[in-house]
């Protein structure tokens, strides 16, 4: 499926009726709804522009094809790439698809390291993001009134479940039907098979363990032909982008489908650096752009304004929104808010230790993946299990959600965690969800970290983080 891009100039009285700031999997989607729903979208994306298929430019290449044999220049890494290719995904294959970090850079405190991984390009991350994909249940939607964390959530599972039918019936979701009430089942594809190995070691979980099950990972990559998108063949290299479409990705998917609309526009090298805000009508009216090739400083007004630019990216956008209303940024009221402790740690997360077999299955190796990707098998636990007990294969039982490894974590055993969904900034702490249930989810403190901007916009910025474990939008960018 092609993708031909538009370009939008410097919006001289053009008022759209939507602003969207970023592409990535949020980005498209939000560019998808609202052109289908009639409104002209502005597309902002800071990165370069990537064309479906033909910008996959290593994707079927053999390691005697690549310079370095597909191991990659360690000398470009540690100068260049110090920080991104710390993330299990970043390879030779595709170092393209992750930002320069001397390009980019960020501060963190020393002691409490943070791995901000980014794709500057049309797409962002959902290009390389892991595709496993659960529902919340409302073990997850609870969990804060229960364990008196942060607030209460104001929504319960039923209210976000037509959404969940919504999204998986586009993206295309592979997986069994389980029908238990803490891994609540989704629209689903047929499911990848198991391989031999798996099958043997589900038998003997379900054999020892009446109670409980092992099912396939729950993965947006597809089993079947679906709109308009070929199905995965198992040729192995995800993250350096699939020519056929077989898993999610903005490309492929949510994007070209806005622009047959005829009602999107796309601008990349385009830098939101900061909001619009109208002090007499009391609301925000466009967005203020930095061109990132001719660096000229260009505006455009919208009546709606979508910032999918990631969690920190978004909240930095917003903390540069300046006026006089808001002297520390749009909406900000966290100095005032911010916690003086309360942290709590979380219990030692999985660890991948037995491997029965390996193959081409797409396992979802990429920021967001979760530890064995799509196709791995896991297992549910029981929702009344014991804290702290471990099941066959070193799965924790007490969780009350099926994953594979924690949430958001730093580099752990060679591989990056999965970032939680955007619960974002309760009174000035971001949760960091982990995947082996809320009873061990990070609480951090912000502080510390510092994001950059330009200095007549006034210097550098405070960074949240969940305890070194922040939680990136899921929005792929």
């Amino acid at each position: 499926m092609g993708m031909s891009l538009q370009t939008a100039q410097a919006g001289r009285g053009k008022v759209y009726d939507a602003i969207v700031v970023g592409s990535g999997i949020t980005g498209g989607w939000a560019a998808k709804e609202l052109t289908e729903k009639g409104m002209e979208v502005l597309l902002l994306e800071r990165g370069r522009p990537v064309r479906h298929v033909v910008d996959y430019i290593t994707e079927h290449k053999a390691p005697w094809e690549m310079e370095y044999r597909g191991r990659g220049d360690r000398q470009r890494f540690k100068e260049a790439q110090f920080l991104q290719s710390q993330a299990g995904p970043v390879n030779e294959y595709n170092a393209h698809f992750f930002v320069n970090d001397r390009e980019s850079p960020y501060t963190f405190d020393e002691d409490k390291p943070f791995l901000w991984i980014r794709g500057h390009q049309l797409g962002g991350r959902s290009i390389t993001w892991g595709r496993q994909s659960y529902r919340w249940s409302d073990l997850d939607f609870e969990a804060n009134a229960r364990e008196g964390a942060a607030i209460d959530w104001p929504i319960r599972y039923a209210d976000l479940e037509p959404w969940y039918d919504h999204v998986e019936r586009f993206i295309g979701l592979s997986g069994q039907a389980e029908g238990m009430p803490q891994l609540p089942d989704s629209q689903f594809l047929p499911p990848m098979p198991f391989t031999a190995g798996e099958t043997r070691v589900k038998e003997g979980i379900e054999r020892a363990f009446p109670d409980r099950r092992m099912t396939i990972g729950r993965s947006a990559v597809l089993t079947q032909p679906h709109e308009g998108r070929g199905i995965c063949h198992y040729c192995g290299p995800c993250p350096r982008g699939c020519s056929v479409g077989a898993y999610f990705c903005s490309l492929s998917s949510t994007l070209p489908a806005a622009l047959e609309t005829g009602k999107l526009t796309i601008r990349t090298h385009s830098i939101v650096h900061s909001l619009i805000y109208d002090e007499n009508r009391d609301v925000v009216t466009g967005v203020r752009v930095i061109d990132a090739e001719t660096h000229e400083d260009l505006e455009f007004r919208g009546r709606i304004v979508f910032l999918c630019a990631s969690a920190l990216a978004s909240t930095q956008i917003l903390m540069m929104s300046t006026s006089p209303r808001f002297p520390d940024g749009l909406g900000n009221s966290l100095p005032d808010a911010l916690p003086e402790s309360g942290r709590t740690d979380a219990s030692p997360g999985f660890r991948e230790g037995l491997r029965l077999s390996r193959g081409s299955r797409p396992r979802g190796v990429g920021p967001g993946s979760r530890r064995g990707g799509p196709g791995r098998g896991v297992q549910a636990p029981a929702p009344d299990a014991g804290p702290m007990a471990h099941g066959p294969v070193g799965v924790r039982r007490d969780a009350p959600q099926v994953r594979q490894s924690r949430h958001a974590g730093p580099v752990r055993d060679g591989r990056l965690g999965t970032p939680c969904p955007p619960h974002a900034l309760h009174h000035g702490r971001e949760r960091a969800g982990h995947a082996q249930g809320h009873e061990g989810c990070r609480r951090g403190d912000a502080g510390g970290g510092r994001v950059h901007r330009r200095a007549d916009l006034g210097g550098c910025l405070p960074a949240w983080r969940g305890d070194s474990r922040d939680g990136n939008g899921a929005d792929g960018t």
